[in-house]
């Protein structure tokens, strides 16, 4: 837990340090969020290790909630500092919006992801509240009711198929996973009549309604327009991260019809030390996939039994960004992993 609690915590306090100075701080921000993490994940090897799952981590919940609600915190301070008046120029304020916009991206959008799977109600409150405040509320949704009933097959909408290029995949999952993640919703609410404003997409809206109104007092229009900008750039992250996760592995029809349960060989991982603790083991996804319960510290990796990245998960959602590059060097990995 150390490792965890260290790779999360330190760029929070950085960019909040950058937030009151400025200067350095904003670069050391940003720099770690980039740089060091794939200068560590690729100069410091350390052997994979996978503790026993049945192991209970008390601390494991304490670091969710501490990171959940600072999460509002630096979003408002970001909003703020970017966007109000204040002494930092401009080449630090666009310095905190970026590392901000990665701190929600890889960590913010990890913490909500666990939380939306506990079965406490407090806990999958907030994990839905976090996706709110980045004006992607529906994820919540669609990633419990489609994504780990359809992954890996054309009904999930954030499984890409193979040969789709990113953009094209964003555009389709954008608009794919909030009507799915909808329909979804509805289907389930249809077996017991509740008021309309217990619907989970209500919060999301409302939600998003309120974090829109508090930037504009924080900051007014320009504040406005520094909260949609940072809550964009962290869709875009979580987008890039079901891509990568899901590109071109399918499960195939059983001859009932239906689709093989959900396997090691349906998700792609990465083996990476740092990020994985930056992103709370994020990148160890075949399990998560296999055991949607199982705490994140306990999250098992085997590297002769699952599809393996070449790169750190933060490195291949880059390289994603071009899609000739990302074809070249995933599409026989995905054929080797289908035959």
């Amino acid at each position: 837990m150390p490792l965890f609690a260290f790779a999360t915590v330190t760029p929070v306090v950085l960019i909040l340090l950058a937030a009151y100075w400025g200067g350095p701080f904003a670069w050391i921000a940003v720099a770690y969020m980039t740089v060091l993490v794939f200068l560590l994940d690729r100069l410091i090897v350390r052997d994979v290790k996978n503790v026993d799952p049945n192991s209970e981590f008390p601390a494991a919940n304490l670091l969710l909630f501490t990171l959940g609600s600072t999460h509002f915190l630096l979003l408002f301070v970001t909003v703020y500092t970017v966007a109000g008046d204040g002494d930092l120029g401009l080449v630090s304020r666009v310095l905190i919006a970026v590392a901000a916009g990665l701190v929600f991206g890889q960590i913010s959008h990890p913490v909500a992801h666990e939380l939306i799977h506990k079965s406490s109600r407090f806990a999958r409150l907030l994990g839905r509240l976090i996706y709110s405040s980045m004006l992607v509320g529906h994820h919540a949704s669609a990633h419990l009711r489609v994504h780990h009933v359809h992954v890996a097959s054309d009904q999930d909408p954030n499984s890409a198929r193979r040969g789709t290029g990113f953009y094209r995949f964003a555009i389709r999952a954008c608009v794919g996973s909030f009507r799915a993640g909808l329909r979804a919703e509805n289907r389930l609410r249809r077996q017991k009549v509740r008021p309309v404003w217990t619907h989970p997409y209500a919060l999301y809206v409302l939600g998003g309604v309120g974090a829109l109104l508090v930037s504009w007092g924080v900051a007014g229009r320009v504040g406005v327009i520094v909260y949609a900008g940072v809550s964009i750039y962290a869709q875009m992250q979580i987008l890039m991260s079901d891509y990568v996760q899901h590109y071109g592995l399918r499960r195939t029809l059983m001859p009932s019809g239906a689709l093989e349960p959900v396997g090691p060989q349906h998700s792609w991982n990465a083996p990476h030390w740092f990020s994985a603790a930056l992103m709370l083991n994020a990148p160890r996804h075949s399990d998560h996939h296999i055991v949607p319960s199982r705490p994140y510290p306990a999250l098992q990796l085997d590297a002769s039994g699952m599809p393996m990245l070449p790169f750190p998960l933060p490195v291949m959602a880059t390289i994603a960004l071009f899609p000739p590059i990302w074809r070249r060097m995933m599409d026989p990995r995905c054929e080797a992993w289908q035959t």
